[in-house]
């Protein structure tokens, strides 16, 4: 018997290919799939933060939960190797981290 391999995959950027930073990630999840709004926060003042999204990417259920696998592989690497990754708390606020 053989062992079974997968196919080979080649990545290419498309001609519309960008990378950019984000430091804010806005999760909007329905019935049908994901959509991952990232943006740029920033706070003039200390009652308030003006985001500015520039890119919208939805994803199916399975690529969503494909992408929390990788991402919690990938933040386990980086602690490993580089320490604990703090989060610090919102003050005064509540709800889901952006």
């Amino acid at each position: 018997m053989h062992p079974v391999s997968g196919p080979k995959i080649s990545l290419i950027n498309g001609p519309d290919y960008r990378e950019g930073y984000a430091n804010s990630v806005q999760i909007r999840p329905n019935l049908w799939d994901f959509l991952l709004m990232f943006g740029i926060a920033t706070q003039n003042a200390p009652d308030a933060v003006h985001i500015q999204n520039f890119q919208g990417v939805y994803l199916s259920p399975q690529q969503a939960k494909a992408l929390l696998n990788v991402l919690q592989d990938n933040v386990r690497q980086y602690e490993q190797t580089f320490g604990e990754i703090h989060l610090e708390p919102k003050s005064g606020s509540s709800g889901p981290l952006q």
